[in-house]
């Protein structure tokens, strides 16, 4: 009686239904966040149904994608306005949907071929594409604006002067940024998650990588858990519960990655003029308004409100942990001045994405005869910028003294390998 071998796993196929799947869930998953965030900021009663194309707009901002501002104010009007901004919590959403899709069929896998990855992965970039492009030709609308009631208001009406405002996308640098920011979620999703293969090429930089961006991953959504109990707590005390769950919705990340540089010690600069009670916590609105450009860090915020001194304690928590995290799914062989070097690096390159995604400049502005806003709240500018080269510099000390620290406390754990020496 001759005996047969168990047969292999088949082949997960990850074919063009597949990638359908992927590209529809994320954008399905990135749609709902836009359109109940938008809804909560009251933008469902826009003029002429515009909702459904502002979510697309969002939608696209949340990829990397280029919104400007349309309209025409007329021969007796000037209108400036400009966009600048990424809806951090739509494109999170978005991120954490796509790679885990474009894992699924990828799993339970050591090793994988150059061409099997690269085709899955194209699958997923055409229909991406595709998709873009549509939310692209989606998202552009105008309406008429209302001057109110009045001075400008009175003076639009005696010269029929009908201003009207919306937006419009610029295709091809919206499909360019669109795919790179897709390549950069898949090539992440390969990196962090330690059951995706890797090409056999690949497989000696795992060890040193992937657990470094894991602990980043982790370090960023911890940041967003504590953001959003935070800004549950404030509203339950304080009300205003469509504006928290508006922010929440659209650019919880947007706050909470900033204070994780501000809690090292970083600096941003930021200015608003225009409409008051922006749905920001209170402290940022009260420094943002001071006047010209208002600088963001511990003591002119703590100079409003005491608490923001908790951002370095939570810091000093939260990256020795991140850095535990790191060495504990490292080989034990590693020494922990290495750790504390690929913590450096890691935690430099983390506040170089944020300072690069965290900058937001919003300004508009409507004149009728010279005339500008005179109070009717039809003129502003949101501005948000870090300075980034001292961040990188803080993000370094700290990941030494974190990746270091966190090193030691992993000692004690069982990990893979022989223990080697500090």
């Amino acid at each position: 009686m001759t005996s047969r071998a168990p047969s292999a796993r088949p082949a997960v196929r990850h074919g063009w239904v597949q990638a359908l799947v992927v590209v529809s869930a994320g954008l399905v998953a990135m749609g709902a966040v836009a359109a109940l965030g938008l809804w909560a900021a009251g933008a469902a009663d826009l003029p002429g149904g515009a909702f459904p194309h502002v979510v697309a707009a969002t939608v696209v901002l949340a990829v990397g994608g280029s919104v400007e501002p349309a309209g025409s104010a007329g021969g007796l009007a000037e209108a400036d306005a400009g966009l600048t901004v990424v809806p951090l919590s739509v494109t999170l959403t978005g991120a954490l949907v796509i790679a885990a899709g474009f894992l699924r069929p990828l799993r339970h896998r050591a090793v994988a071929g150059v061409a099997e990855l690269g085709g899955w992965a194209a699958r997923v970039a055409v229909l991406w594409l595709l998709a873009l492009l549509g939310l692209s030709l989606a998202a552009r609308r105008t309406f008429v604006i209302d001057l109110g009631e009045d001075t400008l208001g009175d003076i639009g009406d005696f010269l029929g002067v009908r201003p009207e405002a919306g937006f419009t996308t610029d295709v091809p640098p919206t499909l360019f940024f669109g795919l790179l920011w897709l390549a950069g979620v898949l090539v992440l999703a390969l990196v962090v998650a330690r059951g995706a293969p890797l090409p056999a090429g690949l497989l000696r930089f795992q060890t040193s990588v992937r657990p470094a961006a894991y602990a980043m991953v982790l370090l960023l959504l911890a940041y967003v858990a504590i953001g959003a109990v935070i800004g549950l707590v404030v509203t339950a005390a304080r009300g205003r519960a469509a504006e928290t769950f508006a922010v929440l919705l659209l650019g919880l990340p947007n706050l909470a990655w900033p204070a994780l540089t501000i809690g090292f010690g970083a600096t941003w600069d930021g200015r608003v003029e225009g409409p008051p009670e922006l749905p920001v916590p209170h402290v940022l609105d009260q420094v943002l308004r001071a006047p010209g450009v208002s600088t963001l860090d511990l003591p002119a915020l703590a100079g409003y409100d005491g608490r923001v001194w908790w951002l370095p304690v939570v810091d000093a928590v939260l990256l020795p942990a991140a850095a535990f995290v790191m060495a504990v799914r490292s080989p034990a062989g590693v020494r922990a001045w290495r750790h504390a070097v690929r913590m450096a690096v890691a935690l430099a390159l983390t506040v170089l994405m944020i300072c690069l995604a965290g900058r937001v400049h919003a300004h508009y502005g409507l004149s009728v005869l010279g005339i500008a806003d005179l109070g009717g709240g039809l003129a502003g500018e949101l501005l948000l910028r870090p300075r980034p080269w001292s961040a990188l510099g803080l993000a370094v000390l700290w990941g030494l003294v974190a990746g270091f620290a966190g090193a030691l406390l992993a000692r004690p754990v069982r990990r893979r390998g022989e223990t080697g020496a500090a």
